[in-house]
């Protein structure tokens, strides 16, 4: 019996070990007082999947198989372009943001005049899959850097994520996107239940 806890409790861990913050430079001493923190997000230089594939190359990939799946087509596409770019520009800061709320002594909003700034720079993404009863969670890497919002070239604080899983089981799991906004929204929680 004892073998058996012991062993479920190493399953636990081993499961938990990707869903981890590690800071990289700084300390949270600045935020003691803070009752506010802009947000940004970047985008920019992200990768897809362990071929490290750029973003255009993910979405060529992606436009290919949709394209060529007869049950879809051209229509299709111009639909999930248009709900990927909206995700991407609004939601995935939105969920992360919603994600943040266990951290009560402050409030992360984004377009506010806070003293600081939280930029989530994007680096890694495996969007996951939905394949009937087979369900894979999106995984997200990111850094988080907090900077003074007057003087962004002032880094206080550097933390970074690994592989975070997209747990929430409220969001469209269908759809990569629905995957991936909830990856953000876990790495909120991370952030949020750190802070708190």
């Amino acid at each position: 019996m004892k073998n058996y806890l012991l062993t479920i409790f190493m399953m636990i861990g081993f499961l938990s070990f990707g869903q981890k913050l590690q800071i990289e430079s700084g300390n949270t001493d600045f935020l003691k007082d803070q009752k506010e923190v802009n947000v940004e997000l970047k985008f920019d230089d992200v990768k897809f999947f362990n071929e490290n594939n750029s973003e255009s190359e993910y979405l060529k990939k992606r436009e290919k198989e949709v394209l060529d799946n007869p049950k879809r087509g051209a229509e299709y596409w111009k639909t999930w372009i248009a709900a990927w770019n909206e995700n991407k520009n609004v939601t995935y800061l939105d969920k992360f943001i919603k994600g943040t709320t266990k951290s009560k002594k402050i409030k992360f909003a984004k377009n506010t005049s806070a003293k600081y700034t939280l930029i989530i720079n994007t680096t890694w993404i495996y969007p996951g899959y939905h394949a009937g009863i087979g369900i894979e969670p999106a995984k997200l890497s990111t850094i988080l850097t907090f900077v003074e919002t007057a003087n962004p070239s002032n880094v206080l604080l550097t933390i970074k994520t690994d592989k975070v899983k997209g747990l929430s089981g409220k969001n469209d799991f269908v759809m990569e996107y629905g995957r991936i906004a909830s990856a953000y929204e876990s790495t909120g929680k991370l952030l949020g239940k750190e802070l708190k």
